[in-house]
């Protein structure tokens, strides 16, 4: 497939925000790829690259290079050549990354290079995501769309199923079932305002502590056990402690949902940067074991005893998790019947938040485990906390973005009368806001460089985020979590934006 069909998809999908066009989109564009193009054109749909980041800056990416004529490159041959850019390593190597950059970039036509440049630099957000192009394959295939998103939450993977699917028609499908020893995608949670809404909704609940901690699925045949992240990376070598206390279990055949979180002497939850520094710290795993040691906490049972336990009640899992797993290592909860049962969840969530834990998953009793998939049988619950934060530069947006300020530089203020930057974000602006501060803030710029522009710390913005994480990259040794943009305070001053010694002492498990 050649990359200007990806890229006229991507265009169209873009343009629409009708479902059912998008689907149909991708729908033909499916029928029209290689099996062996599907593992690369469903991310590049998404916006992602399978070779994650390729080293490549601005400085190189800003080049004018004079676009092909006509379109001659494929698909398969794009990922060959930017595979071969993120394998540059050594002397010369910046050098040599904007040579093959550039030629990647004169075989391109205008549109392709719009929208390479977008996927490189992960400014491609056309609305192309896999639930919507598991959609696009079932009508492409004439499989049904509930077999192929089954499949999907068991392979772990969209591209394994949709090549076996465009290869072998849906037969092939028949081929993923729960196993031992092959990671499936985990369910996950949509959101709720409150205790109340959550239970509103979903009557007859489990409320649990939400820990922030690392999701982990813990798979045991014998004595063989391995450990995945919520991205299916097998982190079985980083954790022995896990290892050990998998083994201890009554069960020998087992998959187990949970975190793994590590505590303080008093039993409280370290920062979110410790327990995954540990997590993904792959050298002198001992060492590292010893100084920030950590523990499972389990909430689910998948499968047991070679049971596959998908499609049972929230209720009949626990009961096969309970008798498996001692009650330390289980997710602490309360069981509620409904409205009538509110101040017992409520109080619960204040006991959690006492704890140090970030709020409450309330789960459906009744509610099958949908994995891969954020469902509204589970439910999170946490307190959302919120800075009024100066704006000190911004980046120029591409893809759908493309002419508009997006990415905010965000400051809070320091004792001496300056800013320093705690991150930056782009979530959460409407169309209307990214025209509004686009204007504005060309009219507060002082230079620009490159795709930043530096503003006068004039413009306050309103900013949910749910913690800080430790980072050396910003001067107040800290990082926002997930920030998005509530909304402008126009009606507020710099000298009125938060502290530095505000924000810090909101989180003090995280201060340098």
């Amino acid at each position: 497939m050649l990359l200007t069909r990806l890229a006229d998809v991507s265009r169209e999908v873009a343009a629409t925000s009708a479902r059912s066009r998008k689907i149909a989109l991708l729908a033909e564009l499916f029928r029209d790829a290689e099996p062996d193009d599907v593992p690369i054109v469903i991310p590049y749909l998404a916006g992602r690259l399978p070779q994650g980041r390729l080293g490549i800056g601005w400085k190189v990416l800003g080049r004018q290079v004079d676009p092909a004529a006509e379109p001659t490159l494929a698909v398969r041959e794009v990922d060959a050549r930017l595979t071969e850019i993120g394998e540059v390593t050594g002397t010369g190597s910046q050098a040599e990354r904007a040579r093959l950059v550039g030629e990647l970039m004169g075989a391109a036509t205008d549109g392709e290079q719009r929208f390479l440049l977008g996927l490189i630099t992960g400014e491609v957000r056309q609305g192309a995501l896999d639930a919507i192009a598991v959609e696009g394959l079932a009508q492409a295939t004439g499989a049904p769309g509930t077999d192929v998103r089954r499949a999907v939450m068991l392979a772990g993977s969209l591209q394994t199923v949709a090549q076996a699917l465009l290869a072998d028609g849906p037969e092939a499908l028949d081929r993923f079932r729960l196993t031992v020893g092959r990671p499936v995608l985990p369910m996950l949670a949509h959101t709720a305002s409150s205790v109340t809404e959550a239970v509103g909704k979903l009557g007859a609940c489990a409320v649990e502590e939400k820990l922030d901690g690392i999701r982990v699925q813990v798979h045991r045949d014998g004595d063989d056990v391995r450990l995945y992240t919520r991205t299916l990376e097998d982190i079985t070598d980083r954790l022995p402690e896990l290892t050990s206390a998998a083994l201890e279990l009554r069960g020998e055949r087992f998959v187990l949902d949970g975190e793994v979180i590590a505590f303080d002497e008093r039993g409280r939850p370290r920062s979110f940067q410790e327990t995954a520094g540990r997590v993904g710290s792959r050298v002198d795993v001992a060492t590292a074991a010893r100084e920030v040691p950590v523990s499972p906490v389990f909430f689910d049972a998948l499968a047991v005893d070679g049971r596959d336990l998908l499609d049972l009640p929230f209720t009949a899992r626990h009961a096969e998790l309970a008798r498996l797993v001692p009650e330390p290592m289980r997710v602490r909860r309360t069981v509620v019947s409904g409205a009538g049962d509110l101040p017992a969840a409520e109080a619960f969530l204040a006991e959690t938040l006492e704890r140090g834990h970030e709020g409450v998953v309330v789960k459906a009793l009744d509610a099958p485990y949908s994995a891969g998939r954020r469902g509204a049988a589970w439910l999170k619950v946490k307190p959302v906390h919120t800075l009024d934060l100066v704006v000190l530069a911004a980046e120029w947006g591409h893809g759908r973005r493309t002419g508009r300020l997006s990415n905010l530089h965000l400051g809070a203020r320091t004792a001496d009368g300056g800013f320093a930057m705690l991150g930056k974000t782009f979530k959460g602006m409407t169309d209307a806001m990214l025209a509004w501060q686009t204007e504005r803030l060309q009219e507060l710029a002082v230079a620009s460089r490159g795709h930043v522009v530096t503003v006068r710390p004039e413009l306050v913005v309103e900013i949910a985020y749910d913690g800080l994480q430790r980072s050396s990259r910003y001067p107040a040794g800290v990082t926002l979590r997930f920030a998005r943009v509530i909304r402008y305070r126009v009606d507020k001053s710099p000298q009125e934006a938060d502290t530095v010694e505000t924000v810090l002492a909101a989180h003090p498990q995280v201060a340098p």
